[in-house]
């Protein structure tokens, strides 16, 4: 008995058997990534302002750097950088999607790529200061044809009909939506709602006015990586 006890005790103690008895169980540490993902939790509200808003949602998003490693790292620096706190979804479309992610003008107009990728406006150039427009104008190379599509609850970079020119706005996909085909090989995705993705739904059911914008503001409280 006293034998078995032992050995019991020193099979535990061998690296890699609490790996195999609870996969994937490991500690995690903020901001680091694991098996190619990284998490990011958003909190949003329905209001003119938190205090008097009438809903208050928190979603969790799974970024595949892997896929997509240029939009996550994007999507990471504007993150840690706090760019997409207090921030609209400025365009809404039931059966559809929501978007948002334009931290300079809060319409849809403005927002940029977080770091220089030699492109401005979608162009490339050698010069960071794109005659002028300096970041304003920076974007990102697209990434979409990793084989990702756009299901219910992706996350999704916007841009115009052009390549190469996506900078910060993106859009998420509610979960009674299939499958938006024309999209993909299009726009890149890189993500997916893992939790809350419900309130997306909900979020894209709201009134709207001109231009899609929601009646009552939607804006994003908090992003955070996790």
């Amino acid at each position: 008995m006293r034998f078995t006890a032992i050995l019991v005790m020193l099979i535990m103690l061998m690296p890699g058997c609490l790996e195999d008895i609870f996969p994937g169980d490991e500690t995690n540490v903020p901001g680091e990534e694991k098996n190619g993902s990284t998490t990011i939790v958003m909190k949003i509200f329905h209001g003119e302002t938190l205090e008097n808003a009438t809903a208050n949602y928190t979603i969790t998003i799974e970024l595949d750097s892997s896929a997509a490693p240029i939009h996550t790292a994007n999507m990471l620096a504007h993150v840690e950088a706090g760019n997409f706190d207090m921030t609209h979804f400025h365009r809404i479309i039931d059966d559809f999607m929501i978007q948002g992610g334009d931290f300079t003008n809060h319409d849809g107009t403005g927002g940029h790529a977080a770091d220089w990728h030699e492109l401005c406006n979608g162009q490339p150039s050698g010069d960071s200061s794109c005659d002028g427009s300096n970041e304003l104008a920076w974007t990102i190379p697209d990434e979409a044809d990793n084989g990702l599509q756009h299901f219910a609850c992706r996350l999704s970079m916007a841009k115009t009909s052009q390549p190469n020119t996506a900078g910060s706005q993106f859009f998420i996909i509610p979960d009674d939506i299939n499958h938006h085909y024309w999209l993909d090989d299009a726009h890149t995705v890189f993500g997916i709602v893992t939790e809350g993705c419900e309130h997306i739904t909900t979020i894209s059911e709201v009134a709207t006015g001109q231009n899609d914008r929601p009646i009552v503001p939607v804006i994003i409280l908090s992003a955070e990586v996790v």
